[in-house]
């Protein structure tokens, strides 16, 4: 018959047996408040790592009190996608009576970790990671190691604008129709009858700038203009690092009448120094963005530009996890893909026929 560690969350019981000790001396190696033989100390700090066990008090203070929470990891709070996702899952967990736990990593993966395991310790029934990865082996062997632990503890892993695991795999996962957006706003500039469009920004390691470079390049197929390396320029996606890598690219060529910023706060950079160089968005340069964040309406021209359903992703995210176990729920409802849309503001037109 299957023990306690092997059905669910592992006891001080279950560590006890495996480690051939008292279930007080197991409390004495976790407090760390008792001396107990060095030998005795790692069998069962051997025991805790081998059953995943988590020292819960202060969850279990908290579900004295009847609070359940849910618990969320980004990168950078003062991202507009991330606060707009953050906004939606602050709004569905507060209208299923849950409290938010946030971390923010500051895109470092050994902190994300931390902040999971810290999550699990925690109680939460839910922990949504939110944004790019580099989408290797490592990653995923860490993400699936993470998603069964926190499944054995009752909890759930869930990714926000990421891959998935696969289907062995215990989490759940919220993502947008990324290259199709990519695909159908760089179809708007080459309708628009440009041939020379510059993708501006990100890096193609991480998931969702690959994402966005794929469906550059399948449009590029689509409309018959060949893919060339040189109209693919790397940058930050911050704001200010984006003006100053366009001010550097004007300087050295301009040789492309289109960009593909693959962010808003991209495009702002690169109008920016755009307008600086005396040129002019659309009637020189046509400009397009991604995200349909606050700045796509504050710029002028405004940005022409791929709306993602970023909160309506959050409180997805959310529902998803907390009705997993619902008499309606199945399986294939953990994988969930919203869509995109072009928004047509004014940053577009037909590329100029003087010469540049």
């Amino acid at each position: 018959m299957p023990g306690r560690a092997e059905r669910g969350r592992a006891t001080l019981k279950d560590v006890a047996l495996r480690a051939g000790v008292s279930v007080p001396t197991v409390s004495r190696v976790i407090a760390g408040n008792y001396p107990v033989a060095t030998a005795t100390r790692r069998r069962v700090e051997k025991a805790l790592r081998d059953l995943d066990y988590v020292a819960n008090t202060h969850a279990r203070a908290l579900r004295g009190h009847g609070a359940k929470t849910v618990a969320f990891v980004l990168s950078d709070v003062r991202g507009p996608s991330f606060a707009q996702v953050a906004h939606g899952i602050e709004e569905e967990a507060s209208r299923r009576g849950r409290l938010c736990l946030l971390c923010v990593s500051g895109g470092d993966p050994a902190r994300e970790l931390e902040a999971v395991h810290l999550m699990r310790q925690q109680g939460a029934e839910a922990v949504i990671l939110i944004g790019s990865v580099v989408d290797d082996e490592p990653y995923r062997r860490t993400m699936a190691a993470l998603a069964r632990s926190l499944d054995r503890s009752g909890s759930r892993l869930v990714l926000v604008g990421r891959p998935p695991l696969g289907e062995a795999v215990p989490a759940t996962v919220v993502e947008y129709d990324n290259e199709g957006g990519a695909h159908a706003i760089t179809g708007r500039l080459l309708a628009a009858g440009h041939r020379d469009v510059l993708l501006f920004g990100g890096d193609a390691a991480l998931t969702t700038s690959a994402e966005r470079l794929a469906g550059y390049r399948r449009a590029l197929a689509d409309f018959g203009v060949p893919h060339r390396d040189a109209l693919v320029e790397k940058a930050s996606f911050d704001r200010g690092e984006a003006y100053v890598a366009m001010r550097e690219r004007l300087a050295r060529a301009r040789d492309f009448t289109g960009v593909f910023a693959l962010t808003d706060a991209v495009a702002a950079g690169a109008l920016r120094a755009i307008t600086e160089a005396g040129l002019a968005v659309p009637d020189d340069i046509s400009l397009v963005g991604y995200d349909d964040v606050p700045p796509a309406t504050d710029l002028r021209p405004r940005l022409t530009t791929v709306h993602v359903p970023y909160e309506e992703m959050g409180r997805t995210a959310v529902r998803l996890a907390l009705d997993r176990h619902g008499p309606a729920a199945s399986p294939a409802d953990q994988h969930v893909l919203l869509g995109t849309r072009v928004v047509l503001r004014d940053s577009v037109a037909p590329p100029p026929t003087r010469p540049r």
